[in-house]
């Protein structure tokens, strides 16, 4: 009965939290719950390898659980293999374009157009820019070459950036 306390206490204090890792991993919220109820269970299974490191060591192990999660499940749907070339994207107005723009556009607008992004562009988007990591160490994780990862990843900036200025467009 101790263990379903705690389990309670553990999800009503992460679920949001979760819910959004997971979010950016899936292609809707009903998915994205689906992959953090999955994750969820086998932080509960591991809970006992957890090892205290101070404040937000918990939740930081809590995210690499959902993020790997996640990764897993588009693994094994083979969702990396859906990234369809598209068609002639233009070359993005660089860096500072995005970073510009996306303080321009309020941030559920960027999540919805990152989420909109073909799966594997997505997945290593996000990789990159929120989990900070490189593209060998994406490669690595997801079974696929640096040089693909870094191809995605230019693919989902390039095709974010005409997101963004379509998005932009249709306000004016």
């Amino acid at each position: 009965m101790k263990d379903r306390e705690l389990w309670k206490e553990i999800y009503t204090k992460y679920a949001k939290r979760m819910l959004v890792v997971c979010m950016r991993y899936s292609r809707g919220r009903e998915e994205a719950e689906d992959r953090m109820h999955d994750g969820f269970m086998q932080v509960f299974r591991s809970l006992d390898k957890f090892t205290d490191r101070g404040e937000g060591s918990l939740r930081a192990w809590m995210e690499r659980i959902m993020i790997n999660t996640c990764l897993q499940h588009i693994r094994k749907k083979d969702l990396l293999r859906d990234s369809r070339p598209v068609e002639k994207i233009p070359e993005p107005a660089g860096d500072p374009f995005l970073e510009v723009a996306t303080e321009r556009i309020p941030s559920q607008v960027l999540h919805r157009l990152i989420q909109e992004l073909p799966p594997g562009y997505r997945t290593v988007f996000n990789l990159y820019v929120f989990e900070g990591m490189s593209h060998k160490e994406i490669a690595e994780q997801l079974g696929i070459m640096e040089k693909t990862s870094s191809s995605q990843f230019y693919r989902a900036k390039s095709l974010l950036a005409r997101q963004i200025k379509e998005y932009e467009d249709k306000q004016r």
